[in-house]
């Protein structure tokens, strides 16, 4: 009997392999504004409840599609359902002639302007920028040097102190000591490529990528986790390039010089301080997650300048998303009650 059933699972998983994932990135939305690879899309709700847009920030390492994986898997539909005007900015696939972007472009060219346009596009006095991992530490550098009204800053899993390395330690403190320089290396790539970039996530993250497959060998026959799986694991496995010049001023300043929380960063002119940020600020970190730990976070508490801050740990790990369709509790009472509600 026991091995009837698992001869059963063990075909309904090899078929569930075969079979093509379901649609990703289903929430109605139109381009508002294109620079290069990059789109700003905006979500409309079906009824506009409040007043203040909320703008998205995602990584570079990851396609910003896990944010709208799939019906009640979409942190993007859960906040047009809750009545909030969204944008994501989708920096899109960078090609070898986008290798000398820097940190600075990525500031300055993309968000701040993607913000502009949002900001123009709604007719809004003030705007939420929330920022996830790599998004969320370059949405942080943004709101230091912002001239743009930005009522509310959300920092999800979004690393500012890179003195404290949880994994990798002997790595990060010979790259501070210049006992190792990557700059030849990222020179002769000049675009990282995918393959090398995944390769480092699964080294911190998953070294033996084993255990989403035993997940979904165990629920080969619950269909609504087969499509979750498949959403997740298609984003998971879909790493994108990574522009060198970027890459290396992001281990230089950031890594080895740690300029951000030290108050030394300058972007185009500008210091990017972190007491100059004044916006209402909501910093989140997981209790589970390898890549970014709570302590990466933790630092932007005391630095702010905002009077309204409050910071928020999951039980979790590094990718936390919606599973009931609705926004994460925690963020819906932090955020509806900054956001001018329409009466």
């Amino acid at each position: 009997m026991a091995e009837s059933i698992l001869s059963k699972k063990l075909h309904r998983f090899f078929k569930n392999l075969q079979q093509p994932g379901p649609e990703i990135g289903v929430t109605p939305r139109k381009a508002v504004w294109k620079k290069n690879k990059a789109v700003l899309w905006h979500y409309a709700p079906a009824q506009r409840k409040y007043k203040v847009p909320v703008f998205l920030i995602y990584s570079l390492v990851n396609q910003a599609f896990i944010l709208d994986l799939g019906p009640k898997n979409s942190l993007i539909e859960a906040l047009t359902n809750s009545g909030y005007d969204v944008y994501l900015l989708d920096f899109g696939i960078p090609g070898y002639e986008d290798k000398d972007l820097t940190m600075d472009d990525y500031i300055v060219h993309y968000i701040q302007k993607g913000v502009r346009r949002a900001l123009f596009h709604s007719s809004a006095d003030g705007i939420t920028v929330m920022g996830f991992c790599l998004g969320g530490t370059f949405a942080a550098i943004y709101a230091a040097i912002a001239e743009e009204p930005i009522r509310n800053l959300i920092l999800s899993v979004a690393p500012v102190d890179f003195s404290k390395v949880a994994l990798f330690d002997q790595w990060a403190a010979a790259l501070r000591d210049g006992d190792t320089d990557p700059n030849a290396i990222l020179d002769a790539w000049g675009l990282i490529p995918a393959p090398a970039i995944k390769a480092g996530m699964r080294l911190v993250t998953s070294p033996l990528y084993f255990s989403p497959y035993l997940s979904l060998l165990s629920r080969a026959d619950n269909e609504e986790y087969i499509h979750r799986w498949k959403r997740f694991n298609h984003w998971s496995n879909g790493h994108i390039p990574f522009a060198g010049a970027a890459l290396k001023q992001i281990l230089h300043d950031l890594g080895k010089e740690n300029k951000f929380i030290n108050g030394r960063l300058g972007i185009a002119g500008k210091k990017a301080d972190p007491g100059n940020i004044k916006a209402n600020l909501l910093a989140v970190a997981s209790s589970h997650d390898r890549l970014v730990p709570k302590e990466q976070v933790l630092p932007i508490m005391d630095l702010v300048s905002s009077r309204d801050k409050q910071f928020h740990l999951l039980n979790g790990g590094h990718a936390n998303l919606t599973s009931d369709g609705k926004v994460p509790g925690y963020l819906n009472e932090w955020l509806s009650v900054r956001s001018e509600k329409i009466e």
